[in-house]
């Protein structure tokens, strides 16, 4: 596929908050200081713009799926550098499995069981939105959303984690859910 031939939805560019936010969710906490998941998604993005030539799928879905693939092996070789290992086939494949289930986790949000194409480009779309949503909420809200919704963490397990009374974690949690609804809901 030429760019050429690239529909104009399918801009890189569309695709960085949703890579972001992929990268946060798979980021371990202990890493997160260690390197930044916004170098990791515009090295993926960078990559991805060199081999665009190379993409052979022909819907938005197998485009965020190739996107996919390009951040896990970034995410790998991160990890791998910064633990100083020997390359790690099954770390990598696992990483490439969990950023394939935060995304389905992403798109269970907003999952109506749909099967046309329209109807999946759609998903596809709005998938896009929540992750920009997401992305644009203060570090905190967006922090325990991600723990909670993301990771399946208990409000008690963020709460030690951020060193938080669990009620202002559930407050946060508010917050937060209700900026992403009214975000999505300018969308609309």
């Amino acid at each position: 596929m030429t760019t050429d031939d690239r529909p104009d939805d399918w801009s890189l560019a569309d695709y960085r908050q949703y890579l972001q936010f992929l990268a946060r969710v798979q980021v371990h906490r202990r890493w997160q200081s260690k390197f930044d998941d916004s170098d990791l998604v515009q090295q993926t993005l960078m990559q991805a713009h060199q081999a665009l030539n190379q993409f052979r799928g022909t819907t938005s879905e197998e485009f965020a799926a190739w996107l996919r693939q390009i951040l896990a092996r970034n995410l790998a070789h991160a990890v791998r550098d910064f633990s100083r290992e020997k390359r790690d086939i099954a770390r990598e494949r696992s990483l490439d499995q969990a950023l394939a289930e935060s995304s389905l986790r992403l798109e269970g949000w907003l999952a109506d069981d749909q099967s046309s194409p329209s109807q999946r480009a759609e998903r596809n779309e709005r998938a896009l939105r929540l992750a920009a949503a997401v992305e644009s909420l203060p570090e905190t809200q967006r922090d325990v959303i991600v723990l909670h919704y993301w990771q399946g963490w208990t409000l008690m397990q963020i709460a030690e984690e951020l060193g938080r009374t669990s009620g202002s974690v559930a407050g946060l949690l508010h917050r937060g859910v209700g900026k992403l609804r009214d975000s999505l809901n300018d969308f609309d």
